[in-house]
């Protein structure tokens, strides 16, 4: 073990109990799980601004003080993340419903000004949060150009479908109202929430605030959550013109793929584009 990450759990109080096992689903960062004599924890190593945006976001959503479990952080540094293992068990109705309350209270913490004190990522991807006062602006100049602009660079993402997002991003305020600022998770893709026997659980988060749609659209894009989730977040009344609010907020999420992944997420793209622009 590297004396960084031997300091850091001997500043958490940790004993450790054997050697790392790594785990699966470490795509962006190499995870591993840790047995101590104070519990198991899950550890990442990655880069070190990288992590610190995460724990940063993980402090911010325990903060909330929703019904969310949110693994603790106890320790970072050094391009090491140690935090709170969470036992896992199967999902049901009744867990569905309390991840739609429980986004719906993190979501009633607002504020004035879109985005975040600090930057952070999603994935690989650098994820600028200077803060805007109007959330179109926001999904405009912090989100959809420049990615449209990184794939379009990239050869990724063709002139046309390039123009087709920046009229997109240019056209917002003729019908998306502006809103008060949600606090998000930013990255709650269906592998990013957990179910535990104290409820459900959200990790790797890249927070910063914005329409609540961003969750909702990105919980969407890769499957669906069961009704019980959307009865419980929206009480029966989703908004009119959800259809076209899960396009436009699948199309940041979906650029980064692209960007990420190369390009079998081009048609996912221009898919997201033509509902936005039919509005359905």
């Amino acid at each position: 073990m590297e004396t960084t990450l031997s300091s850091l759990l001997q500043i958490a109080g940790l004993e450790p109990q054997g050697q790392l096992r790594p785990l699966g689903g470490g795509d962006i960062a190499a995870v591993y799980w840790l047995d101590t004599h104070q519990g198991p924890v899950v550890i990442k190593r990655d880069d070190s601004a990288r992590l610190a945006g995460e724990a940063d976001g993980l402090r911010a959503l325990r903060e909330a003080g929703t019904s969310l479990v949110v693994p603790e952080v106890l320790g970072v540094g050094e391009g090491w993340l140690v935090m709170e293992a969470l036992e896992r068990k199967s999902p049901s109705t009744a867990s569905a419903e309390a991840l739609g309350e429980g986004l719906r209270r993190l979501h009633d913490h607002t504020a004035t000004e879109h985005g975040w004190p600090r930057d952070n990522a999603c994935g690989r991807t650098p994820q600028p949060n200077a803060s805007l006062a109007d959330g179109r602006e926001f999904q405009r100049e912090r989100r959809l150009l420049p990615l449209a602009a990184g794939c379009h660079s990239r050869g990724l993402l063709d002139a046309n479908l390039r123009e087709r997002i920046a009229r997109i991003a240019h056209g917002l305020e003729a019908w998306l109202p502006d809103v008060a600022a949600s606090l998000v998770h930013g990255d709650l893709w269906s592998g990013n929430v957990l179910y535990t026997p104290r409820g459900p659980a959200i990790i790797d988060p890249a927070v910063y605030r914005h329409y609540p749609e961003v969750d909702l659209a990105m919980l969407t894009l890769f499957g669906s959550p069961p009704d019980a989730f959307f009865e419980a977040y929206w009480d029966a009344s989703p908004p009119d013109d959800w259809p076209r609010r899960e396009a436009l907020f699948q199309l940041y999420p979906l650029l980064n793929h692209l960007l990420l992944f190369g390009g079998g997420y081009r048609n996912a793209v221009a898919r997201a584009t033509t509902r936005v622009e039919s509005g359905s």
